[in-house]
């Protein structure tokens, strides 16, 4: 029962972070019309997310299981709760920088504290896949909810309206509440202690050395170019619907929480198919649908026209099309990831989630960049086929992954037998 109050607020804290965090592509839409700022200076949001959470997991992940990993949860909430009250008492670029900034730091505690608590609590690999592709689906719930959390409150018939900025009313109330429910619940992390006599100096070093390993060099290069593909398609979709599909800006956000149901739905199946068959076909099916999808969906929207009676039921098919792209993606990240995390021991797995969550956030920022330079200087239809690119990618480095897997031995402590249904 206490190992299950523990897993409702870890599902709960990553709930509250996946808003917070996939909030960027509906804000960008909004500052764009509010501060009038051009999409290339917007598009530096993902990077106030992403590089702070690269950095200070960097720097603390290796001697986190010291602080505790508790704490570390209940010092990020704090501060992302102070900064969603600073978002409607001081509106400006400069506090939206700040807000994202904020996250960032604080997710890079968290998702580390987070991550390392499964291995606590998992009883075997298989319960670790489960659980993982649970918490990352109830994270798609949470950036679900997001979009129709801000779409109730953006003014479509007012591009200049800071209504928006009343849901961070709403979000702080929720950050408040999460602290004060982890505050009052215990936790044993004794299994995650690191060695008394080695010095902070010796805990960085061990996670540097464990990138050098063939196998957490391919995972980490992976999990960087999938986040890429995710964030780029996530970021700028609102953009893209507005933009392309010429949809308004509230039903622009609404229909891009079509992507995050898909993604919701993968994972949360995915716990399930992982248990039974093998993941490196699993994944390579997937990236084969997401490249079908790209191929289908962009080619119908060309020749959009603006129509002031839209609806959903005249929305240009593409709208619906493009989004199940993350049916697709879901399995790909927890699945890689329980791989390599349930075959270490699980006082390195702090370590390893630092390597993860710092070329992660650095596949993000990268991927944002990136279309919101090609969305500006060519073409939304354009920045979108370019995700081809790191999909074919991707399918050659899973398959180098499987090989690192496959070759390691079991006493080295990252055995093949960590593989899902293997």
């Amino acid at each position: 029962m206490k190992n299950q109050r523990i897993l409702y607020i870890l599902f709960l804290i990553y709930f509250v972070f996946a808003i917070l965090l996939n909030s960027v592509g509906t804000v960008i839409l909004q500052v764009i019309s509010n501060y009038e700022i051009s999409k290339s200076s917007a598009s530096v949001l993902e990077g106030f997310k992403d590089l702070p959470i690269a950095v200070v997991s960097f720097l603390v992940a290796s001697f986190l299981p010291r602080l505790g990993y508790k704490k570390a949860m209940l010092i990020a909430l704090a501060i992302v709760t102070a900064a969603c009250v600073a978002m409607p008492l001081l509106p400006s670029f400069l506090t939206t920088k700040l807000l994202f900034l904020s996250v960032g730091v604080s997710f890079a505690l968290t998702k580390v504290s987070v991550y390392s608590t499964l291995g606590l609590i998992a009883t075997d690999r298989r319960h670790h896949a489960g659980i993982m592709n649970t918490l990352e689906g109830f994270f798609m719930v949470g950036v679900l909810c997001a979009y129709w959390v801000f779409s109730f409150f953006i003014d479509s018939a007012n591009p200049k309206s800071q209504s928006w900025l009343n849901v961070y009313w709403v979000l702080a109330a929720l950050c408040a509440f999460t602290f004060v429910l982890l505050l009052t619940t215990q936790f044993d992390e004794h299994l995650a202690a690191l060695p008394a006599d080695r010095t902070l100096a010796q805990d960085f070093a061990a996670m540097l050395r464990l990138f050098f390993k063939p196998l957490v060099c391919v995972f980490v290069i992976t999990a960087f170019l999938y986040v890429l593909i995710e964030q780029s398609v996530g970021t700028w979709l609102p953009t893209f619907n507005n933009e392309i599909l010429k949809l308004p800006a509230a039903m622009s956000v609404q229909v891009t929480s079509i992507f995050a149901a898909c993604l919701a739905a993968g994972r949360l199946s995915a716990g399930v198919l992982l248990r039974r068959l093998n993941w490196y076909p699993v994944m390579n099916a997937c990236l084969i649908g997401m490249g079908a999808v790209v191929l289908v969906a962009l080619p119908l929207t060309h020749g959009v026209v603006a129509n002031p009676d839209i609806s959903w039921s005249n929305a240009p098919v593409a709208a619906f099309i493009f989004p199940l792209i993350g049916l697709f993606m879901a399995p790909i990240y927890p699945g890689i990831n329980s791989v390599m995390l349930s075959s270490l021991p699980k006082n390195q797995h702090s370590a390893m989630t630092g390597l993860l969550v710092i070329f992660s956030a650095l596949g993000g920022t990268t991927g944002s960049l990136i279309t919101g330079y090609v969305f500006g200087a060519f073409s939304g239809h354009f920045a979108f086929y370019l995700t081809l690119v790191p999909i074919a990618v991707v399918l050659v480095m899973l398959y180098f992954f499987k090989r690192a897997v496959d070759g390691s031995t079991p006493d080295n402590g990252l055995g093949g037998s960590a593989i899902i249904g293997g």
